[in-house]
């Protein structure tokens, strides 16, 4: 399966299974770039958000005019800081933002009960560093990039390159198919 992807200076469509990290300086300019790759020839998307709630996940995917009938969210922030749970089908929770088999089970579950052209969104796997520790980030990310061909589906990961140093920054990207660098004026550099 061939997906298309709708981002500056990347290839017209990617295969399956094709995992792509998205560098950035900071949030600013990160939510364009992710909502354009959500609702793209796409069937589902899921977000897994450990950066924000998903209250503030479905504020965005509809300020960006992405339609929500196709999208799950994975919460892993509500449960630890003791928000309320609205109960709704597309929402799923993890107990924490650094319980990593439970995001990856999350990821996993997603995938298993779908079909079509799936696309995931991780935002972030910075915060989830933070949370969990590097080494447990960069296993997060091959566990899911495992699945995503296992399942032919494909993802975007976000890194910031404000918090990690070159060294991780490197680790990080020889993992994916793809980098996505996007620069603090918004211009877009991508390597594949």
């Amino acid at each position: 399966m061939t997906y298309a992807l709708a981002i500056d200076g990347t290839p017209e469509t990617v295969p399956g299974g094709t995992g792509l990290l998205l560098l950035h300086p900071s949030i600013g300019e990160t939510d364009r770039i992710d909502t354009d790759f959500l609702k793209t020839d796409t069937d589902r998307f899921l977000v897994v958000s450990t950066r924000t709630t998903a209250r503030e996940v479905s504020q965005k995917l509809e300020h960006y005019d992405v339609d929500e009938s196709c999208a799950d969210i994975l919460d892993t922030l509500s449960i630890e800081r003791g928000y309320s749970r609205r109960s709704k089908d597309h929402v799923s929770y993890v107990s924490a933002p650094d319980h990593v088999d439970g995001i990856v089970a999350g990821v996993e579950d997603f995938l298993e009960r779908t079909d079509g052209k799936r696309r995931i969104s991780f935002d972030s796997l910075t915060e989830l560093a933070y949370y969990a520790g590097e080494d447990e980030a960069l296993s997060a990310a091959d566990r899911i990039l495992e699945l995503l061909d296992e399942h032919d589906a494909i993802g975007l990961f976000h890194l910031s390159t404000e918090v990690h140093d070159q060294a991780v920054l490197d680790e990080f990207a020889t993992r994916f198919d793809g980098v996505i660098e996007l620069s603090p004026d918004g211009t877009v550099d991508a390597e594949f």
